[in-house]
């Protein structure tokens, strides 16, 4: 696809060079050794695969997962729209599905190399004696990576729709909020046992959908298609939404 990669580079360069993205580099990372550490010594009573599947499932990596994809693509549209650097990019050799896909790599590839920081602790703790379970946290991984193109993909679906970044940002994190919240619906609704609307909200639940299978180091294609296909029908009104950005 032309153009893909030129986007891709230009977009993954723009964050190490935005503070934006290194401050929240540096909040996650250290909350990541601090987490671990609690995990490790006050909660788990120091199992070194609980602690480091707690620091890939716990309530903060649910919140980093809430927030930090949207800070990081609330500009990717908004603010080159507002500027006029996107006027520039929709002119240039390049479809409206190549830079969203470019700014969606980018993204999701930044929030890789965060997610992938916890794997520093399972190699510290194998050069001192500890060999820690590779399978669940390289799966951990894996999941809160695709997880995150997920919800950077919801981010790019709203700053395509504002022009403001910090809208953009607001409108990204009750999107990904409903997201998570969605099978909560069912207590609301009071669904009946085996009602197709309750089996239908359970299926759609992200969070089960990876702690069923990434987050226990069980990998299963259905789980992987379910994050790709929501993913692509982000990334399909994204491009839709760029589209009439062109045009207009």
């Amino acid at each position: 696809m032309q153009g893909l990669w030129t986007i891709y580079r230009r977009e993954l360069a723009g964050l190490f060079l935005s503070p934006l993205a290194w401050i929240l580099l540096t909040i996650a990372l250290f909350a990541h050794g601090y987490f671990f550490i609690v995990y490790l010594v006050g909660v788990t009573g120091r199992d070194l695969r609980a602690a480091m599947q707690l620091a890939l499932a716990g309530d903060v990596f649910w919140w980093f997962m809430l927030l930090l994809p949207p800070l990081l693509t609330m500009r990717m549209i908004s603010e080159e729209a507002r500027s006029g650097v996107l006027e520039f990019l929709l002119t240039a050799p390049a479809s409206d599905l190549a830079v969203i896909l470019g700014k969606l790599g980018a993204a999701t590839s930044f929030m890789g190399i965060l997610w992938s920081s916890v794997l520093i602790y399972g190699l510290l703790a194998q050069l001192l004696g500890v060999s820690p379970d590779w399978i669940p946290a390289l799966s951990g991984v894996l999941g809160a990576t695709l997880i995150s193109g997920l919800f950077s993909s919801i981010g790019l679906v709203a700053s395509a729709l504002s022009s403001t970044p910090i809208l953009a940002a607001f409108g990204a994190v009750v999107l990904n909020f409903i997201v998570i919240a969605l099978p909560s619906l069912d207590a609301l609704l009071k669904l009946p046992p085996g009602h197709w609307a309750k089996v239908a909200l359970g299926h759609a639940s992200v969070v089960s959908q990876y702690q069923s299978s990434f987050g226990i180091g069980v990998l299963d294609s259905k789980h992987l298609v379910f994050f790709l296909v929501w993913t692509a029908f982000f990334v399909f009104i994204a491009t839709r939404l760029l589209e009439k950005r062109r045009w207009s």
